[in-house]
Formats: C-alpha cells, structure tokens, sequence
C-alpha cells in the first residue's frame, strides 16, 4: 500500500473513532478475563501517518484502531519486534521492576468511555493479583512486554472495529 493510502486510510479510521457511540452509563471493564463477552486480542500492529501512529488491535477479522503518542508507539513496535532501544523507555522500567520484584502483568481489558480507550491492568506479584486504571495505549505495551493477553469486550469489537478490507473501500 502507498504511504498515501496509509494516511487516507488512518483518516478513515479517524473519522470512524469518533463517530463511534458511547457506552452506556456504568459500563465498566470487567475485571476477570474469564467473564463472559471478552475476545483475545489475536494480532497487534503500529502504523505510522501524518495523524499520528496509531495500534490496531486485530481480533475475528476487524481492527480496533487507537492512536497513541510516538514513545508510546516505540515501545510497542519494540515488543512487538524483539528490538531493545538504546535506553530504556518507560515501559521497559515498568518490566524490568516488576520482574525484579518477581512480578508479571497477566491482562490487559481495553474499555471505551466516551470517545477515550482505556484499561484495566491486571498485575500479579507473587500470587497477588492487582488491577490498575491505566491508560490503553500503557495497558498494551507492557501486555506486550509480559506476552500477556489483550480482551476486549465483543460490544467493543462490534462498535468500534473496522472490518479488515472491507471499510468503506478503503483496506488497512
């Protein structure tokens, strides 16, 4: 695809996230992977654009679009390719100190309020399972760090995924 279609197809997916309805009031992220509704996260990728890098979260032939800011995006690629930066980004901090504590993220449950994505965090240390609010964008790359599961809630998938080849003409 040209650098082009790239962008034309971004601003597509742009356009799509923000049309994309609310919630309903008190929709919260189930806090255990196990509950009903939740799709695995199959495939991850990080695509760059004039509007700025975005992640596609890939389940049952539809992609999540969500953009994050460029260091964000950096690490991400960076887990997702095996590539360690010169230093250390903040996320691989985050891994090496919960690794040193004997630590492991064990989920991620990307949520949307509004027009925002967000997740729950789930960190286990030492048996003991915590889950944090945290920033999507956050939540995926230290899953990615960990090899932990992504979920979405299947609303989610429905309401915000964009049908791979098949969003108004345009292909990601």
């Amino acid at each position: 695809m040209s650098r082009a279609g790239v962008i034309v197809t971004l601003y597509g997916l742009a356009v799509l996230l923000l049309s994309i309805p609310s919630p309903g009031a008190g929709a919260e992220a189930p806090a255990d992977a196990h509950e009903a509704g939740q799709v695995r996260i199959e495939n991850v990728e990080v695509l760059v654009s004039g509007l700025g890098p975005v992640v596609l979260l890939k389940a049952r032939n539809r992609a999540i679009p969500v953009f994050v800011d460029p260091v964000v995006a950096e690490s991400i690629q960076g887990a997702l390719s095996g590539q360690k930066p010169l230093r250390p980004l903040t996320h691989d901090l985050m891994h090496a100190v919960l690794v040193g504590f004997e630590g492991k993220v064990s989920q991620a449950i990307v949520t949307l309020k509004g027009r925002t994505f967000y997740a729950a965090l789930t960190v286990v240390v030492r048996e003991t399972a915590r889950v944090f609010d945290s920033r999507s964008s956050d939540a995926i790359a230290l899953a990615l760090h960990f090899k932990a599961p992504i979920l979405v809630s299947q609303e989610l998938l429905d309401s915000a995924g964009v049908e791979l080849g098949k969003a108004d003409g345009v292909r990601l």
